[in-house]
């Protein structure tokens, strides 16, 4: 897949990332980390990225509500990480 089209498809991701943190939607942000983010970094060849998705949802139950939403966070952050190198990648 070209940079262009895995920029555009991790901002989609990362937007419902973002619509479910902010309605602290549990659900939707494990099956977004276990299916959408774990497919983009697969494709992506992000293997740390798709391990820490697949392990935020299997490594179940999370001591508390904060600490799984404490890793969501940090999911989060590393995807805008890799769009922030994908969007490097296309201004050279």
């Amino acid at each position: 897949m070209e940079t262009d089209a895995l920029k555009l498809s991790l901002e989609d991701v990362l937007a419902d990332f973002w619509h479910a943190r902010r309605n602290n939607d549990l659900g939707r942000l494990a099956l977004l980390s276990y299916c959408d983010m774990r497919r983009w970094a697969r494709i992506a060849h992000r293997e740390g990225l798709a391990q820490r998705s697949r392990d935020l949802v299997l490594s179940c139950p999370h001591a508390s509500r904060e600490g799984f939403l404490t890793e969501v966070d940090a999911l989060i952050a590393e995807a805008e990480r890799a769009l922030k190198s994908l969007s490097r990648q296309h201004d050279a």
